[in-house]
């Protein structure tokens, strides 16, 4: 929670500096997430929701996110679910328009998961984040991004989370 202290000091000092607009709003989305650098998992469709504040100076941007991950994998017959609250801190470069790339840390919660005793998790996942998005009239956004794990999901075992995300949002401001 200190992380996104410091982080809203920051865009708010941003936006007293520069008189721009904060950008503040929710989103939704779906997640196609899976496990990387172990065999034998597939895909898994989870979603993602939740709130994001930014600001815009110029070509450049700034946005924070809190939001509800559903991920994880698929394994032979079953689901393994991961539960995160993930903190992506994007910056980004708007090319034409309202078109941006983003590119960031993103620092993830784990709060929940189906796993056997036998894999233990940990409760921080460390990832950066790559993407694209538009702002699109009447407040709408849209992004798709590519979220690769850097540390590994469990204790004792390799795997790192891998998640494409596709989401709408609605900017308030």
């Amino acid at each position: 929670m200190k992380i996104l202290k410091i982080l809203f000091a920051i865009l708010i000092t941003a936006q007293l500096t520069h008189a721009q607009k904060i950008d503040l709003g929710v989103k939704i989305g779906a997640n196609f997430s899976t496990l990387s650098d172990v065999s034998g998992f597939d895909n898994k469709t989870g979603f993602n929701a939740g709130f994001f504040v930014g600001t815009k100076i110029s070509k450049i941007g700034l946005q924070a996110e809190l939001l509800y991950s559903r991920q994880g994998a698929e394994f032979e017959d079953s689901d393994i679910d991961l539960d995160y609250i993930n903190v992506p801190v994007l910056l980004k470069y708007y090319l034409i328009g309202g078109l941006n790339v983003q590119l960031g840390p993103q620092f993830g919660f784990l709060i929940d998961d189906n796993l056997p005793n036998l894999l233990e998790t940990k409760s921080f996942d460390l990832s950066g984040a790559a993407g694209l998005g538009v702002d699109l009239p009447f407040g709408l956004r849209a992004d798709v991004r590519y979220v690769f794990g850097l540390t590994d999901v469990f204790e004792n075992s390799d795997g790192k989370n891998g998640n494409f995300t596709l989401a709408i949002g609605y900017s308030f401001l």
